[in-house]
Parts: C-alpha cells; sequence; structure tokens
C-alpha cells in the first residue's frame, strides 16, 4: 500500500518526492470523515501538494532531448510512410518493422522519433492533427504536396518541444542573432542549460550532432553527394541558409517564402490562451520568430488576418499600442479547413 493511502503517513508521504497523483484526492476525502485530520493539517497538505506539482511542472519544462533520430534528418515520405505503418497496427518496437517499413534498424528508430517531434504519434497512435494530414481517405495533404502543410509541420515541431533544440533555435536563440557558426549555437544551448541547472545533462557530442540534423532538415545541401540529400522534409521553406564563402549561417527573413495566413492563423490559435481576447504586438513577435518574420510582415499579416476574418479578427494601433483583437472565437481546426478547400 502507498504510503499516501494512510492518513496517519500522508504530511510523511507529501513530502517525498515519489509521492503518487492519487494522494490529494484521497486526503480531501478522508478529511471529511476522520477528525485526525485537523484544518492545520489540510492547509499543511495542501501547500506540499503545490509545491511538489510545480517542481513536476519545472522538471518537465527543463527536460532536454537531443538525440532519437540516429543522425537522420526527417525525409519527406518517412511520415506518411510511418503514420501508415500505425495505422495499419504494426509496432516500431516489432523485429518486423524495418521489413513492413523498408529500411535499416536506426532508420525506423529515426521515423519514429519524428512522428513523435511532429507531434504525429502519441503513445504509439496517431494524433488528430496525423490523421486529418495523413489519413488515405480523408488526409489534407497525404504526401505533402502543398507548402503550407510544410509551414505547418514547422510550427508544430518547434511548439511541440519535444525535440528541445528547434525552440531553443528558432525563438530563444534568434532573439539574440541572426548570423551565426554551429558553434555559436553550441555554446548558446550549453548556456541556457547551466542557467537551469541542467549542465549535467549536456553532452557536446550529442547537441552538436542534432545542430547538424537541423541544419540537413532546413538548408541547401553545401556539397550534395547525392539527389537523396534534397529530400529533406523542410528544405523548400527556406528559413537557413549557408554563406558561400565560409561557414556562417543565417535565418532567411528577408528572402524566405511567405507563409499562408490561415497557416498563422492556426499557429496563432495554438499559442495563445483561449480566454485571451488581445493579442499583443509582442506575442506576434514572439510566433513571428518562429517563421523567421520581420516586423513589417508581422504587422501585415496582423491586418490580412483582419480582413480574412472581419466578424472575428479586427486590428488595432491606438496611442502606439498595437493589437490583434479576439471578438469572436475562432475554431483552428475549421480556419485549416478553409485554407486546405482554397488550395486543393
Amino acid at each position: 500500500m502507498c504510503a499516501c493511502q494512510n492518513p496517519e503517513n500522508f504530511e510523511a508521504a507529501t513530502a517525498k518526492s515519489d509521492v503518487c497523483a492519487w494522494a490529494w484526492s484521497y486526503f480531501i476525502v478522508a478529511a471529511g470523515h476522520s477528525g485526525a485530520l485537523t484544518e492545520n493539517k489540510v492547509v499543511h497538505a495542501s501547500l506540499l501538494w503545490r509545491g511538489r506539482i510545480q517542481k513536476m511542472d519545472k522538471q518537465e519544462k527543463n527536460r532536454y532531448v537531443f538525440s532519437g533520430h540516429e543522425s537522420f534528418p526527417c525525409k519527406s515520405l518517412w511520415l506518411k510512410k510511418g503514420y501508415d505503418f500505425i495505422k495499419d497496427g504494426h509496432d516500431f518496437n516489432s523485429p518486423d518493422a524495418v521489413i513492413h517499413l523498408g529500411v535499416g534498424k536506426n532508420m525506423v528508430t529515426a521515423i519514429r522519433y519524428w512522428l513523435k517531434a511532429f507531434s504525429l504519434i502519441e503513445d504509439n497512435k496517431p494524433t488528430a492533427m496525423a490523421d486529418y494530414l495523413f489519413d488515405s481517405e480523408t488526409g489534407k495533404d497525404p504526401f505533402l504536396e502543398d507548402s503550407g502543410t510544410l509551414w505547418l509541420l514547422h510550427f508544430l515541431i518547434v511548439h511541440s518541444r519535444i525535440a528541445s533544440l528547434y525552440s531553443l533555435f528558432f525563438v530563444d536563440y534568434q532573439k539574440e542573432r541572426k548570423e551565426f557558426e554551429r558553434e555559436h549555437i553550441l555554446n548558446f544551448i550549453k548556456r541556457k542549460m547551466v542557467e537551469q541547472g541542467s549542465e549535467k545533462l549536456f553532452n557536446p557530442n550529442t547537441v552538436k550532432k542534432d545542430i547538424g540534423v537541423l541544419f540537413q532538415n532546413y538548408t541547401l545541401p553545401h556539397a550534395p553527394q547525392s539527389h537523396e540529400e534534397y529530400s529533406n522534409l523542410l528544405i523548400d521553406l527556406d528559413l537557413l541558409r549557408q554563406k558561400e564563402e565560409n561557414k556562417t549561417y543565417y535565418f532567411n527573413v528577408d528572402g524566405k517564402r511567405q507563409i499562408p495566413p490561415h497557416c498563422f492563423l492556426f499557429a496563432l490559435l495554438s499559442d495563445v490562451d483561449s480566454g485571451n481576447f488581445s493579442i499583443s504586438f509582442d506575442q506576434l513577435q514572439e510566433l513571428g520568430l518562429v517563421f523567421c518574420m520581420n516586423n513589417l510582415e508581422i504587422l501585415e499579416m496582423a491586418k490580412k488576418l483582419a480582413d480574412l476574418y472581419p466578424d472575428a479578427l479586427a486590428y488595432n494601433d491606438v496611442a502606439g499600442v498595437r493589437q490583434l483583437q479576439i471578438i469572436h472565437s475562432l475554431d483552428k481546426m475549421n480556419v485549416l479547413d478553409r485554407y486546405y478547400e482554397s488550395v486543393l
């Protein structure tokens, strides 16, 4: 029996790191039936439980993942291949996975990793977004023929934070500099982990490999050995470029392709609290970093969204305070439906 199921041991149990999630609900029920559980004990246990939850939240937030892809970038057809594999009832842990997927063992691991990183599988089952995009009969873009789907996938990998580097790089690091070398990013990651008390988990070789894979996902190959190197998933977004004369890379803020407004709005609705009816320009800028947008592009996007949804959105610039107001709630999946109806 768990110690926290015994009211007499509850205070001790809640102080332990292994306190079970069932404990607090049990305590509340027990408190109504036992004179031994005083009001002071209830208050004390409440504080202990809240502290434990906050500690768990902080640990989860500071959890970093820089491996799992076996040094393979995500290939254009891998997500559909992996989705179909799961829908057919197969298991990535099965010895037969290499046969059904037609790739080596390390690639099987990589395909599973990328499906998770893009939030397309959870507990070895397809997510709603995976079905929405890749279902053979109803999927909106199973073979990734539309650039809007690539923008959507880019947002998902940054937003999910499952692959830690992508959010750290496109949002946090981009705030500091637009041009960089690989070593600069490595030092930035190390600094972030030291600041958050995770320096013991920092492995420079692992992070270096992850940085290399990120560049393969987004940049044109510098000295391609085969046409296969051009099949990496997100190259066509043109978000990162490498200078010809040296090892310097840069965020392609001014020359990249434009994100469709509906895809930006989907990302915005995913990124803001449901009860937030006023989105500041600072919040728009934060999302703009994900898509390497400059301030002028962000401003034009806000105005364009207000024009597309005049009954639901309004852009205001009063006394220098710029914001996008949500007049009526919007369903983000309906926004995507409207986009795909316009392009397919």
